[in-house]
């Protein structure tokens, strides 16, 4: 379906930018051929730079939960491009949007605006080690918080292993106090814990980077009780789960209270928003009321608060829209396991709110091992085959794809129409199809 200009562009790409993308999962490393350039977006579709229209599933990877070019969030941003675009001084948009996260947030008193969701874990973790006084914080394989050094890690053999660098750049002494446990796995953590120095563990409440994998019964809550235990503060990365699951978040949804939470994607309603946020205690400490240091001169870009804001009000007026994703979900629920049990295919379909991911492993799916023993070249026949007919789902088998309040039931029976289609011509033979260009 890419033709020519796509060619040309991504060729050029290449020549001045790494790789040809500015963002590496963009580069289709992990299901073949080239990236799509993308030229309009209006609702679910999306138009690539040869005049292709694909249904959208990735929604610019979280923030389109309203669709694209919503008309809301349109007119937010053309009545503020009139009156300017940065200003470096405060502005009555950013307060009524720290506000309105404050008020949808249960566990936010307050919070501080930052242009990306790395930005926001990188100072979380911060303000973590100098609440606690502490240097060494938890996180879960498979988990991304963004490319702060301290994030790039893996686990090493053992549970207990403290962390090593899986990205050249990060030094030995950026990941020495990171340690790794299992996803779903408390005793994992305990494990981690019990050496002491914790101040902070930091977890997808559910888990999006390695495809859609929720928590099992009690986990979060094993995790709130062992900090409150330890004295360790509990950090939710909600930049890809805040406003997605629930108006409050994963944490609304599943009744547990972080101390610290970082938010993005929604809450920039498209532009380029990221925040943290807690307990008014912790959150003192931020300069210039304490002596953590964060700035950045586009914090709170006046663009950004105001799709924000608009982004934010019509969820708060339009409660409806999580039973119209929450609905469409359920029958993405129902016809995959149809087609699993029907055709004894070796796929596992997990799915929270409006995200979801379709593992090509025969389940069940809980943690990194089990997403890492899934079949990386049947997703990347079924992702190519799927991009023929015209949808466009998350190009990685460790990314979760996006359902939106504009998607319809037309829209999800033409996908799941699709869906069975190409994985039965996918599972057709015993070695994976071909991966077309």
């Amino acid at each position: 379906m890419r033709t020519d200009r796509s060619k040309q562009l991504f060729d050029a790409a290449r020549a001045r930018i790494p790789g040809g993308v500015n963002s590496p999962v963009r580069a289709f490393g992990r299901v073949g051929g080239q990236p799509l350039f993308v030229t309009r977006a209006e609702g679910v579709t999306i138009w690539d730079a040869d005049g292709n229209a694909y249904m959208d599933f990735v929604g610019s990877w979280g923030p389109m939960f309203l669709g694209h070019d919503h008309p809301a969030i349109r007119d937010a941003v053309a009545d503020q491009l009139a009156r300017g675009t940065s200003y470096g001084a405060p502005t009555e948009a950013e307060v009524e949007l720290a506000e309105r996260v404050c008020d949808m947030v249960p566990s936010i008193d307050m919070v501080r605006l930052t242009s990306s969701g790395t930005e926001a874990t990188m100072s979380a973790l911060r303000l973590a080690r100098a609440f606690t006084g502490r240097d060494a914080f938890v996180k879960f394989r498979g988990g991304y918080h963004g490319h702060g050094d301290a994030f790039l890690v893996e686990a090493g053999s053992g549970a207990a292993t403290l962390g090593v660098p899986n990205s050249p750049g990060v030094t030995s002494g950026a990941a020495r106090d990171t340690r790794v446990a299992e996803f779903n796995d408390l005793d994992s953590v305990r494990a981690l814990a019990a050496e002491g120095d914790v101040a902070a563990v930091f977890v997808e409440p559910v888990a999006g980077n390695m495809g859609c994998v929720p928590p099992e019964d009690g986990f979060l809550e094993g995790l709130r009780a062992l900090c409150d235990e330890t004295g360790a503060l509990l950090v939710f990365d909600e930049v890809m789960t805040g406003f997605r699951l629930a108006p409050g978040g994963a944490q609304e949804r599943y009744g547990v209270t972080p101390d610290l939470t970082t938010l993005g994607k929604i809450i920039g309603g498209g532009l380029p928003v990221g925040a943290f946020g807690g307990r008014a205690d912790v959150m003192a400490m931020v300069a210039p009321s304490g002596p953590v240091y964060q700035a950045g001169t586009l914090s709170g870009n006046p663009l950004a608060t105001a799709a924000g804001n608009a982004m934010l009000r019509w969820i708060a007026e339009h409660p409806e829209i999580y039973d119209h994703v929450e609905a469409l979900g359920r029958r993405m629920d129902e016809a995959f396991e149809r087609m699993i049990d029907e055709n004894g295919w070796p796929v596992t379909w997990r799915r929270v709110g409006a995200m979801g991911s379709l593992f090509f492993g025969p389940g069940p799916i809980r943690d990194w091992p089990t997403v890492e023993a899934c079949s990386v070249d049947r997703f990347a026949a079924w992702f190519s085959r799927m991009l023929e007919a015209g949808f466009y789902m998350a190009p990685s088998p460790f990314e979760a794809s996006f359902l939106s309040a504009a998607h319809t039931e037309e829209n999800i029976a033409r996908f799941l129409d699709a869906a069975e289609r190409t994985l039965a011509e996918v599972h057709a033979t015993d070695r994976p199809a071909e991966v077309r260009a």
